[in-house]
């Protein structure tokens, strides 16, 4: 799919508010109601809009400690490799995973304490198959969350 600038300014508005109405979004991007209306259509139905959520911060909801967690398999056949991520991808702690190397994996856990994240790592990490290494890198301050895409 080719984006052409107005569809790019659609996507930067709609990443830092999409709550916006149609007519708010088309008056910001500089086009009618009607076909900004079918541009986000268009844009959902390619997928390349794949949803709207809420941004919470994760503080005011207790969940005060964030843990990139670097984990190594000792089994690297696809078979191995798609159960490690089935197991990952049932964990509310783990809210990302990304494969980083065969048999390698960096994973975002969000805990409410360090004795938290201690307890999720003994009864869910390290009993997930195929565990040859963790290693724990603690986030002390978020200088950049994540934030919007650079579409433009």
């Amino acid at each position: 799919m080719t984006l052409n600038k107005t569809d790019g300014k659609i996507l930067m508005l709609l990443q830092q508010d999409a709550r916006m109405t149609n007519q708010v979004l088309a008056d910001k991007v500089g086009i009618s109601a009607s076909p900004c209306w079918r541009k986000v259509r268009r844009l959902e139905n390619d997928q390349v809009i794949q949803g709207y959520r809420a941004v919470i911060d994760r503080k005011k909801i207790g969940l005060n400690v964030m843990v990139f967690t670097r984990v190594m398999l000792d089994k690297h056949s696809e078979s191995d490799l798609k159960q490690f991520e089935e197991e990952v991808s049932t964990s509310g702690e783990i809210i990302l995973c990304y494969s980083i190397g065969v048999g390698e994996f960096l994973l975002q856990v969000l805990v409410a304490n360090l004795d938290a994240y201690d307890e999720f790592t003994m009864k869910t990490i390290r009993r997930l198959p195929f565990i040859r290494e963790m290693q724990s890198m603690y986030v002390l301050k978020e200088v950049k969350p994540a934030g919007i895409f650079p579409v433009l």
